[in-house]
């Protein structure tokens, strides 16, 4: 059974077959796929898609390069929808920091510290976006004492990771682990207790020449990790679903 906690399936690349795509991912074992939002107009795709589609569960949040260009007036709109629909979703994010894509960090910060303060107010997981700001996020996240926190396609050094798995906090794995040596590094040294797998489709597929990338490719992440692991694919699905289960449910 294959877990996707990190998905765009509202994106447009999907469009044109999303039936056809939620058909041939249910066929090839795909339990649960979480949509994460990643702007107003996402988040409200991603709602009315996941009462389509039994398969998609939804996380509402706010880009991070999106959300430092809005006005307060707008964060707090957004903020005040994804509050509204706690009962209507089962993560908060994607949201975090963004060094990559930046127009006001300072703003990315204030806007990602209140994500972190309405996740544990709703009592939601928190769904990490850290690219190339993996220190400032996971010192924000210690500060503020978050404790159900997803740390998504975590690309941070090594002392890095060791201090999101002293948190007990989870990373994902993206499909692309199996051509990607950090990510197995990631594998390799975080507990079998903390790890989840992820695509980021229609993104970082496991083969460069597949354009659009879907749930269930997460089947050769599986292979992957479980030979890192060494573990049968078996019983590393069924550990995944239980720290699945374990998190969001």
């Amino acid at each position: 059974m294959i877990i996707d906690v990190h998905a765009h399936l509202d994106f447009d690349e999907y469009k044109k077959d999303i039936d056809k795509v939620i058909k041939k991912n249910v066929e090839e074992n795909v339990k649960a796929v979480i949509c994460n939002g990643v702007n107003p107009k996402a988040n409200r795709r991603i709602l009315s898609l996941s009462k389509k589609y039994y398969l998609l569960k939804s996380a509402l949040g706010y880009y991070p390069s999106e959300c430092d260009q809005i006005t307060r007036q707008e964060f707090n709109k957004e903020l005040e929808f994804i509050k509204k629909n706690k009962d209507n979703i089962i993560a908060v994010g994607e949201v975090g920091l963004d060094k990559k894509y930046v127009h006001n960090f300072e703003k990315q910060k204030e806007f990602f510290e209140e994500f972190i303060d309405l996740s544990s107010e709703i009592n939601k997981p928190i769904i990490v976006h850290s690219r190339k700001a993996e220190l400032e996020a996971i010192d924000i996240l210690e500060r503020k004492k978050a404790n159900k926190v997803v740390m998504h396609c975590f690309s941070g050094k090594k002392k890095l990771v060791k201090r999101i798995i002293e948190n007990k906090w989870f990373l994902s794995i993206p499909a692309n682990v199996v051509r990607n040596q950090q990510f197995q590094e990631n594998v390799n040294i975080c507990p079998l207790k903390q790890l989840l797998t992820e695509t980021d489709s229609p993104f970082l597929s496991h083969n460069p020449k597949v354009s659009r990338n879907e749930p269930r490719f997460i089947a050769n992440s599986l292979k992957k990790i479980a030979e890192i692991k060494c573990l049968d694919v078996k019983e590393l699905e069924n550990i995944i679903f239980a720290n699945y289960q374990r998190l969001f449910l």
